[in-house]
């Protein structure tokens, strides 16, 4: 078991001792995919809806280093025609990108050159007689070692727009680490060759320049478009309703206080953390935390940016507003009308979006409170009194 190689299940284990909803059918998404062209998801979610929660699951079903069929067994991904084929067969190879941003002093460019130099040292370890001392390309050492007999690879990349988020003005760095992207997964020599499966998650979708995706390969799934993913972007109704009932929960109050994400194939999906923090608490309330990505947005508000503010006060009393969510590119700084910042906090969790009428709204009582919350004195109070 390796901190980056084959990391095992601990993590999974970890979670099963806990309250478990059963998410295992993303397993027979992904494998549905391997061995097939482009096996490669990229499925965005905000903070609080159990990212890191699905990389720990596949990790622990991929990773050919231990025996994890008892965490699965019970599960539904048990019942899968394809369960057996690709439990514990890979090489899998796993990690969030935010676990290299370590110090004030990091540049973007050093933290891609941390996750490049561990990811090749780690395979060089366990794997001298394919990766030698003078390595530095991850995509040649890679086909290196699946060219001697080994397994192809499974890639779980968590927080992969970290560096899009954290560094948003370094441009030059985010060619960068598209392009190491791209070694991995756009490498007609090497792709095909190593990659049995891929799949990353974040807060953003892949960043667009112009239209097209920087990451074309990849089969993307987001708040704006979860499409069959939709009930693994976080708890349904019927998930809800029974922990509501095992826990003696009011389920009509967790409904006003954490449902309100709608998609058209599920018309409501609850905000998971906040509902397994009322279990744990024993008590319905606001948990939700704000980020500092909301609080730099703040600006764009209070300047009621292209009518951004008006906006947010016609959703707080309770109205849709229309929007047209293709003009997003993705990132952090791209921002040309109100459009853009508010298909940011769509992928943000703080609105949600109506995919047939194109409209975008304030989803519940938690996350409306955050936007009293932060809107409160100064020239919101004077113009609108609140």
């Amino acid at each position: 078991m390796g901190k980056y190689l084959n990391p095992g299940y601990d993590g999974f284990e970890e979670i099963r001792r806990d309250v478990y909803i059963d998410k295992t059918g993303l397993i027979e998404v992904m494998n549905s995919r391997i061995g097939k062209p482009k096996p490669l998801v990229c499925f965005s979610r905000p903070r609080r809806f159990g990212k890191t929660y699905a990389a720990n699951m596949l990790c622990a079903y991929y990773d050919k280093s231990c025996d994890s069929r008892f965490l699965f067994e019970d599960l539904k991904i048990s019942t899968s025609d394809s369960f057996e084929t690709h439990l514990n067969r890979y090489n899998v190879l796993s990690f969030d990108v935010t676990g290299f941003i370590t110090g004030a002093d990091d540049s973007g460019t050093k933290v891609l050159k941390k996750i490049k130099s561990a990811l090749i040292d780690e395979l060089r370890d366990n794997f001298p007689d394919c990766v030698d001392e003078a390595e530095d390309n991850l995509a040649d050492a890679l086909y290196a070692i699946v060219a001697n007999g080994n397994e192809k690879f499974v890639f779980v990349i968590d927080e992969w727009d970290a560096l899009f988020r954290e560094f948003k003005n370094d441009a030059a760095m985010q060619k960068d680490y598209i392009l190491f992207l791209r070694s991995l997964f756009k490498n007609k020599d090497v792709t095909p060759k190593v990659v049995a499966a891929a799949y990353m998650t974040g807060i953003l979708p892949v960043k667009k320049y112009g239209s097209e995706s920087a990451l074309s390969d990849f089969k993307e799934y987001t708040m704006v478009s979860p499409a069959k993913l939709a009930s693994y972007v976080g708890f349904t109704e019927q998930e809800v309703k029974k922990l509501c009932s095992e826990y003696q929960l009011d389920f009509d109050e967790a409904s006003a206080w954490y449902d309100g994400y709608s998609f058209s194939r599920l018309k409501h999906v609850y905000c998971p953390n906040s509902v397994m923090n009322a279990i744990q608490e024993e008590e319905i309330q606001n948990y939700w935390t704000k980020t500092e990505t909301f609080e730099s947005l703040k600006n764009y508000i209070e300047e009621n940016f292209d009518g951004l503010k008006d906006a947010v006060v016609l959703m707080l009393g309770g109205q849709r507003v229309k929007i047209d969510v293709s003009t997003f590119q993705n990132d952090m700084t791209s921002f040309r009308n109100k459009d853009d910042v508010l298909t940011l906090l769509i992928h943000l969790g703080y609105l949600a979006y109506d995919q047939q009428n194109k409209e975008v709204y304030i989803p519940n009582r938690e996350v409306a409170e955050v936007f009293q919350s932060a809107i409160k004195g100064g020239k919101w109070k004077e113009k609108y009194g609140i």
